[in-house]
């Protein structure tokens, strides 16, 4: 018999089959873990390229960037320097300014402080008093605080007159009272209407102005009567009745409170129009009679009743020739919107609480003054 039908020739074992199974189940497991283990390999490798990047990003960041940080002072300065800031000035207007008076180093930083700061918007404009050589950021911080406004602050009160303007003017500013006089006799310079014909009395608006501490007694004047010519426009008086509504209301302004300024313009209406017959067309106020005579306030002295001055409205009918003093935009308004009555007379019979009390008939109004007589009697003082 040949080899080839010898037993087990050719033909596996069962034991063979089964070692063969085993060998192929290790390739297999082999295999598997290699392929988990690049996995985790990988991973790893993505978690420590992820980790790295985000410790180098700041600096390759700051290495690509396409420009650099603008040039800043380090701060926080030196000296000290005025600047004004215009009105509508943006933060690159602003930036340019500093930049100029040597606050700040660049436009580019101050705009970039400007943009930060959420509460630049507020920045008014006006004189500040700052130091040279500031950090940006400091400078705009130092415009948001009131303390450094650099500013003068002139009140003109209600009522008063050129020369009490006057004299508060150059006292505010430190200068001589006769530079403000000055001032006031060019009406060009003072952009002083024509219809006040060259006389600037009562066309001073009563107001509180911030000027800068660069600001002429020109400047602070005209910016006064500027203010004036806004009241007239914004109350729509006619031109042509600008003085008339003054001088009324430079009265109104000077007789009463302002409780009573609407019945004080009836009763000047009154009397200049026909009811005034009864009275001559005599206004009969006691504040035109003391400004003739050189008084701004107090009652009138027979004497001084009897003084004839062309703002003695007891001896001349119609309105005196100019304004008495500064009238309010209140009392302008009052002028043009006067209530109804007839009232003629007017008396205030308490000098302290300024209570007046007006009449349609010079019987009513005697007594009214004999009331104030007695609150005078007993208030000498």
């Amino acid at each position: 018999m040949s080899d080839l039908f010898e037993p087990g020739a050719g033909i596996p074992s069962r034991r063979d089959a089964r070692r063969d199974a085993r060998r192929a189940a290790e390739v297999r497991s082999r295999r598997a873990a290699k392929r988990i283990r690049t996995v985790i390999a990988i991973l790893l490798s993505l978690l420590l390229l992820g980790a790295a990047v985000a410790i180098a990003w700041p600096t390759v960041s700051g290495f690509f960037a396409s420009e650099p940080p603008p040039e800043d002072y380090p701060g926080p300065g030196t000296g000290d320097v005025l600047v004004e800031i215009p009105s509508g000035s943006t933060g690159a207007d602003i930036g340019r300014i500093l930049e100029d008076a040597g606050v700040v180093k660049t436009v580019a930083a101050f705009s970039a402080a400007f943009t930060a700061n959420p509460n630049s918007g507020a920045i008014q404009a006006g004189s500040f008093s700052l130091m040279r050589e500031m950090k940006a950021s400091d400078a705009v911080a130092a415009l948001l605080d009131p303390a450094n406004r650099a500013e003068l602050t002139i009140t003109v009160p209600e009522g008063f007159i050129a020369k009490q303007l006057y004299e508060r003017v150059a006292s505010v500013m430190g200068i001589p009272v006769e530079d403000v006089i000055a001032a006031a006799s060019d009406p060009v310079a003072i952009g002083l209407p024509e219809e006040a014909a060259g006389n600037p009395e009562g066309w001073f608006a009563p107001a509180t102005y911030p000027f800068s501490p660069t600001a002429t007694a020109t400047d602070v004047l005209a910016t006064m009567v500027a203010k004036t010519v806004a009241n007239l426009e914004q109350a729509g008086v006619p031109r042509d009745q600008w003085m008339p509504v003054l001088i009324k209301a430079s009265i109104v302004e000077r007789e009463v409170p302002p409780t009573y300024y609407g019945e004080v313009a009836r009763v000047i209406e009154n009397r200049l129009g026909d009811a005034g017959a009864a009275v001559g067309g005599l206004l009969q106020m006691d504040s035109t009679v003391l400004y003739g005579v050189g008084q701004t306030g107090g009652v009138p002295t027979q004497e001084q009743l009897d003084t004839d001055t062309p703002f003695n409205t007891y001896l001349h009918p119609g309105l005196p020739p100019t304004p008495i003093g500064s009238p309010s935009l209140e009392a302008i308004q009052a002028v043009l919107n006067p209530p109804e009555g007839d009232w003629l007379f007017f008396v205030t019979v308490n000098l302290d609480t300024g209570e007046t009390k007006f009449a349609s008939t010079l019987e009513e109004h005697l007594r009214y003054v004999e009331e104030f007589r007695t609150w005078r009697d007993q208030n000498e003082g």
